[in-house]
């Protein structure tokens, strides 16, 4: 395909409506009808939440799948991306809230346990780069369901294991320390970047989403806590206030003190991962987006990594929201040069998630009236 003066559609999904993948075939439908002929490079991103995974595939990755301990205990067919010696493992896949059997929380006893399968059968397939999402988890269990996974032993006063889940945690006495895959690098890549502990970390905020109450949320810190004193102790490491531990339940922190990982912002890494600077070379305009363009996206959300990376290459980026409460100067400080909602054209927001693909379709064919008008290749 010729790309001179091409377009970039870069969004990550829609929640409860469309997957980004979803997303960039509607987009491009509707720019297609206003300019017949437009090149188009679809890349479809995410922050290393859900779609982590499936934006890997779409720049290029093979999608394997194998069978680890979903949340609840049972197994679940879970998926992760490969390309050379990079894996890319997203915890959602594994451990994440959509793999509870009929969607009931289990905050107390969810484990992590299938994510460390996940990077286990990476290790085992010659993976040497480990990059792992965060987000979208069930479970709030500091990261040890994935440390056992990988030979990590957690016992209590008795010398007997703990059982998943992070309310368990609260008894721990001793942590047998498993083995690191030798010549292996792990990078977590997340948009969290809170603590494990306190106020800010992973059980008073998170724990709540994953369905607990606010006497669980206390269980639940009492635990990490606990784990944190133990992992000080018996490991040297001093992990839980550095940025990001928090994630995922706290297995950003485990990442951290069991795997000796890295910690990047999701959307940058991932964007440099999927090669996006070379597609957005050259192009006319990039194209980016997510269900709610709000305040939370301004904290390292797809769409103000995208358009920041856009701007790096010298190329304008407006962005597609199923609705966004973001000012003209917030939008111009995430340089994005302008806005599109699906709430613009159809007020009622039931029809907005029921009716996304075809709103996002009209929204295009507006943003190629308004950014798009020459004809392609230049001016007639």
């Amino acid at each position: 395909m010729d790309r001179q003066g091409h377009v970039v559609i870069a969004p990550d999904k829609f929640k409860g409506s469309l997957t980004a993948g979803e997303v960039a075939a509607h987009l491009a439908a509707g720019l297609r009808r206003a300019v017949p002929g437009l090149p188009i490079v679809a890349l479809p991103v995410a922050d290393g939440g859900d779609g982590t995974v499936d934006a890997a595939v779409a720049a290029g990755f093979a999608r394997l799948s194998t069978i680890v301990t979903g949340p609840a205990g049972d197994p679940v067919t879970a998926c992760y991306a490969v390309r050379g010696g990079t894996a890319v493992i997203e915890l959602a896949e594994a451990s994440g809230l959509r793999r509870l059997p009929g969607g009931e929380p289990a905050p107390l006893t969810a484990t992590s346990r299938g994510t460390g399968e996940l990077i286990d059968a990476a290790v085992r397939g010659g993976a040497s780069r480990i990059v792992l999402g965060l987000g979208g988890s069930a479970c709030t269990d500091g990261g040890t369901g994935l440390a056992a996974a990988l030979g990590f032993r957690f016992l209590d006063v008795a010398g007997d294991e703990l059982p998943p889940g992070g309310a368990a945690l609260r008894t721990l006495a001793r942590i047998e320390p498993g083995r690191r895959p030798p010549g292996v690098e792990f990078v977590v890549a997340s948009d969290v970047d809170s603590p494990l502990l306190g106020p800010d970390g992973a059980a008073a905020v998170f724990a709540p989403q994953k369905g607990a109450s606010p006497a669980e949320v206390r269980i639940l810190e009492s635990g990490l806590a606990r784990l944190d004193t133990v992992v000080r102790r018996d490991l040297g490491v001093y992990a839980a206030k550095r940025p990001g531990a928090g994630a995922a339940g706290g297995a950003g922190y485990g990442a951290l003190a069991f795997l000796g990982a890295a910690v990047r912002p999701g959307i940058a890494y991932l964007l440099e991962l999927l090669g996006f600077a070379g597609q957005a070379a050259g192009a006319r305009l990039v194209i980016t987006g997510e269900g709610s363009l709000d305040r939370q996206s301004l904290r390292g959300k797809a769409p103000v990594g995208v358009a920041r990376a856009a701007a790096r290459a010298g190329v304008p980026a407006v962005a597609v929201a199923g609705r966004r409460s973001l000012t003209g100067e917030q939008l111009r400080k995430a340089r994005l040069q302008r806005a599109y909602a699906l709430t613009d054209i159809e007020p009622d927001l039931g029809r907005c998630m029921a009716e996304a693909g075809p709103l996002l379709e009209r929204l295009a064919e507006q943003i190629g009236r308004d950014w798009l008008a020459e004809p392609v290749g230049g001016v007639a």
